[in-house]
């Protein structure tokens, strides 16, 4: 009985462990305190459509950005950090729950007129994006690339 329940806590520790380390594919939550590139990304939309300006960012590997985040719409918004598959998952679950809080170092809602920010650091080379993934946002364009060198 001792065995299986030792095993049982190990296996629960892999899965923390393997679960945290796919949480954040694009890297990790950065240090405030450290220096960082500062990148302003703005949320707004025009046209019928939805943008985050500019919707293009190249970044080094290894480096530390400070996003310095806008929502200059009428609507809230989303800037969530990741890969397109992690994104796309999470937005089918924003599909079921709309109104979903988020508390995550790779994500921030904000309401029309608000600023926030995230500080990142980008450890993996290749490509990511943010988008916004209220229902409907990201389907009216509401994405953006980075292309970690």
């Amino acid at each position: 009985m001792k065995n299986l329940r030792q095993a049982g806590i190990a296996a629960i520790g892999i899965l923390l462990v393997s679960a945290s380390a796919q949480a954040y594919t694009a890297g990790e939550p950065g240090d405030a305190t450290k220096p960082a590139r500062i990148a302003q990304v703005t949320m707004t939309e025009a046209e019928g459509k939805m943008l985050f300006l500019p919707n293009r960012i190249e970044i080094k590997k290894d480096e530390q950005v400070k996003f310095m985040l806008r929502n200059n719409g009428e609507l809230d918004h989303e800037f969530i950090l990741g890969t397109t598959a992690e994104n796309l998952k999470h937005a089918e679950s924003m599909k079921k729950n709309p109104d979903m809080e988020h508390d995550d170092p790779n994500g921030r809602r904000l309401a029309p007129k608000k600023t926030d920010q995230i500080v990142w650091r980008f450890t993996q080379v290749g490509e990511f994006e943010y988008s916004c993934l209220i229902p409907g946002h990201r389907e009216a364009g509401m994405i953006g690339t980075i292309v970690v060198k």
